[in-house]
């Protein structure tokens, strides 16, 4: 896809959306939202089917993706970001590599249960499958809304018995150049607040 090709599309699904964590900017791939480097190799509207658009976009920036716990994760190399795309048909994650960047999705099919979590350092959008857990660790100035509305859309397109991700394990694990990422530890984790939902509305823990 040309640069003009990808500026053209970063440009019209930017507009397609009415949150404001959606920007041509970032789809573009030319800059983080809150960073002013380019947080992939790749601008993350390439990543996008033909017809998939973004609901909401959240970043990081070193602390990547947990994959089954907080503390095994997947994290961007040198100067780049992590950008997790909530579609109307999954969760696309994508860290941030020199070479070639790291893909993870899941599709809101496969989810059990989502939650998210504030914190002082960091905050969490977290995804239950039937196999794995996945934590999308998100920039801390993100507005709590953004968040609980991310989380809200996703838990609107579960069903009632989630699918397990093709290929078991396998199909969770983030492959580099045809082998497994090492996992990674990243900085202690702040206390968090977290949200759960059911059917759309969230769930009061302390009742």
């Amino acid at each position: 896809m040309s640069d003009g090709n990808v500026a053209d599309r970063a440009f019209t699904l930017a507009e397609m959306t009415s949150s404001d964590s959606v920007t041509m900017e970032v789809l573009a791939g030319r800059e983080g939202r809150f960073s002013q480097s380019p947080p992939l190799t790749e601008p993350p509207v390439t990543y996008l089917d033909v017809g998939e658009a973004p609901a909401y976009v959240l970043t990081n920036g070193k602390r990547g993706i947990g994959l089954g716990t907080k503390r095994k994760t997947v994290s961007p190399a040198g100067d780049r970001r992590t950008v997790v795309l909530v579609t109307g048909r999954r969760t696309l994650c994508l860290v941030g590599k020199h070479d070639e960047d790291e893909v993870i999705s899941v599709p809101h099919e496969a989810v059990a249960d989502v939650s998210y979590k504030t914190g002082f350092r960091a905050h969490r959008l977290a995804l239950r499958t039937p196999r794995k857990m996945f934590h999308c660790w998100v920039h801390r100035k993100t507005d709590e809304s953004v968040l609980e509305a991310a989380a809200s859309f996703i838990e609107e397109r579960q069903t009632d018995a989630p699918e397990s991700i093709d290929g078991g394990d396998d199909a969770n694990r983030v492959m580099y150049r045809g082998r497994p990422v090492a996992p990674q530890e990243p900085t202690p984790e702040p206390e968090e607040k977290q949200t759960r939902y059911y059917r759309g509305q969230p769930i009061d823990d302390g009742e």
